[in-house]
């Protein structure tokens, strides 16, 4: 008996529980202790037996710790959910039916609960804010996952069976719990804001190395083409004589005579091609 409270106290954790109204009725769907009845009273939200909470597709009580379940054909009331006849719920538009079943949805009848196929109000299911439970559904999956794998290591202890009543292996579950663990992010988050720091750092480095020799390269380039400039426009100019040469010519002889061929030799020495000849020869 012990065993089936152990799973219950586990799932209770980390969630919130809702009242089950009517939409017609406007009364709250309450279980019995014993022997499992389900009862449509006024809605009291300090009721424990009118609490009830989603653990995946089931839908819990607080106050007797059973689930919600369709026993035999038609007869709906609170079983261990440790048993495999527990049932699956799919809620959607606040209308709730058994999963895997065509006999209806859930409805009020008569101080308690029957399966039809009418969707009126009857079938419609809100909490105490009057909103869909569905809703209510869609927030707790969040926290359904990670409280019910705090269970394993509990259920196989004292069941001796390695596989749980949600159907997967405790190794799935095991790597499950591991990746919805929650530890403090303090260190990581330090550590990849030092990467950040050196990783900008490292980048602003090679920026201005990269930004020199762009520099650089630029200036040699100019100085090249302004060389080759200048080469180019000296081969267009017309050769001129030097200083040297136009001071030799200044000191040349003047006292050349008409007619007279001198040469100048690389040694700067003057001479007459031809040699003079007394006037009296002629």
């Amino acid at each position: 008996m012990k065993f089936c409270w152990i799973i219950p106290f586990f799932l209770l954790q980390g969630t919130e529980a809702f009242l089950m109204k009517n939409a017609k009725a406007k009364l709250c769907l309450q279980a019995s202790p014993t022997p499992g009845n389900l009862l449509l009273e006024d809605c009291n939200p300090e009721s424990a037996f009118q609490d009830w909470s989603w653990q995946g597709d089931w839908l819990l009580n607080r106050g007797t710790g059973s689930c919600l379940s369709l026993l035999r054909t038609s007869t709906l009331q609170t079983s261990p959910c440790s048993n495999l006849g527990h049932t699956s719920w799919d809620c959607s538009n606040s209308l709730l039916s058994p999963l895997g079943s065509s006999q209806g949805y859930l409805v009020a009848n008569k101080g308690g609960v029957a399966l039809s196929n009418g969707q009126g109000l009857k079938a419609q299911w809100q909490d105490g804010g009057d909103q869909s439970i569905c809703e209510q559904r869609a927030a707790e999956q969040e926290v359904h996952v990670p409280a019910a794998l705090a269970s394993t290591h509990g259920y196989d202890q004292r069941a001796g069976n390695s596989t749980l009543g949600m159907g997967m292996a405790q190794e799935e579950l095991e790597e499950l719990l591991w990746f919805f663990r929650r530890e403090d992010a303090s260190t990581w988050n330090y550590s990849v804001l030092a990467l950040s720091f050196m990783a900008m750092t490292l980048g602003l480095v090679l920026l201005a190395i990269n930004v020199v020799q762009n520099r650089k390269r630029k200036i040699h380039m100019y100085r090249e083409a302004q060389q080759a400039e200048l080469g180019a426009k000296q081969a267009l100019m017309p050769q001129e004589y030097s200083p040297t040469e136009a001071e030799e010519q200044e000191l040349a002889p003047q006292d050349q005579r008409s007619g007279e061929v001198t040469v100048q030799w690389k040694d700067g020495t003057v001479t007459s091609l031809y040699t003079e000849r007394p006037e009296d020869a002629m």
